[in-house]
């Protein structure tokens, strides 16, 4: 089977481009460089070309909230344009099959948790990554509608909660929560810092999969593609406070200061988990803990991050 996989030089791009079952597969994943996106014409003219069997949509700009805040043009027009170019070139060249890879942020901002997937538009969007999600909900009713008007298109999209993972961003201006504490405990531990601050209370709770295990379940979503839902969660079930997410990682890392709650700083939403009955009902499940995820994603920090 060939694959056309947009956005392989991402975090999600490259945990399924480097996970076993990638060998079983013929994968097409051009750079921005050689294709840009957001340009209908090269998308389509590609595709017609390649004649690709299954397109996977992971690319996107993306970034954490001072970006968005910052750039809420770039992040709704840019990941429009992205969306609606690959869906539309891949209906236009008939193909098939397509995962869209969506977000949780498409979620209403005050969703009851655990998060279910017919929730999506049911209520007002978070304000600081609004752009951003009304872009991954537009892709995700696009899917929808092709399959409503024609259902031999099968285009699906994937849910995930947030991921953290090997070939994570570790900058601290570019990072999501797990890979920036991680560089933040390694550094007080390197330099003896006794103490070390989290924003807020810290009891805010929030769901973080290993990126490996959403790899798994592209290729579990690849073999069992036609009982698949329309729309699906891809997470754990469950979730931890922001204070145990620290605490795992200062063990993993051998940190042994204390930390120290800034409550004048914001804490966020107070939780954000995925409802998994879907995911639990087409069979399939995460198989790494959190302290098996840590390690190994400071063991690539060390050996990748620090070294580069």
């Amino acid at each position: 089977m060939k694959i056309f996989l947009t956005g392989g030089n991402g975090l999600v791009g490259k945990n399924i481009l480097h996970f076993s079952k990638a060998k079983n597969y013929t994968f097409l994943h051009p750079t921005s460089k050689e294709l840009d996106l957001k340009d209908y014409q090269a998308v389509t003219k590609y595709i017609k070309l390649h004649q690709p069997d299954f397109v996977i949509h992971a690319a996107g700009i993306v970034g954490g909230i001072h970006a968005n805040i910052a750039n809420p043009v770039k992040f709704l027009t840019d990941n429009i344009d992205m969306g609606k170019n690959i869906i539309m070139a891949s209906r236009e060249n008939n193909v098939k099959r397509f995962i869209n890879l969506a977000s949780s942020c498409m979620y209403p901002r005050n969703a009851e948790n655990p998060l279910k997937e017919e929730l999506i538009l049911q209520g007002e969007l978070e304000p600081t990554n609004e752009g951003y999600a009304i872009a991954k909900i537009m892709a995700t009713r696009l899917c929808e509608y092709i399959h409503k008007e024609d259902p031999s298109f099968l285009y699906k999209t994937i849910i995930p909660c947030n991921l953290y993972g090997k070939f994570d961003k570790f900058s601290p201006e570019h990072s999501h929560m797990v890979p920036a504490v991680i560089r933040k405990v390694y550094e007080a531990k390197i330099s003896n810092k006794s103490e070390i601050d989290i924003w807020g209370d810290g009891l805010s709770r929030r769901e973080f999969m290993y990126a490996e295990d959403l790899a798994d379940f592209v290729f579990y979503a690849i073999e069992h593609f036609d009982t698949m839902p329309q729309n699906i969660n891809a997470g754990l079930g469950f979730d931890y406070t922001i204070n145990e997410y620290y605490q795992t990682i200062a063990s993993v890392i051998g940190y042994e200061g204390t930390f120290v709650h800034d409550l004048t700083k914001p804490t966020g939403m107070k939780q954000k988990l995925i409802d998994d009955t879907k995911l639990t009902a087409f069979g399939w499940k995460h198989s790494t803990s959190l302290k098996s995820g840590i390690e190994k994603t400071f063991d690539y920090f060390k050996k990748h991050v620090l070294h580069d």
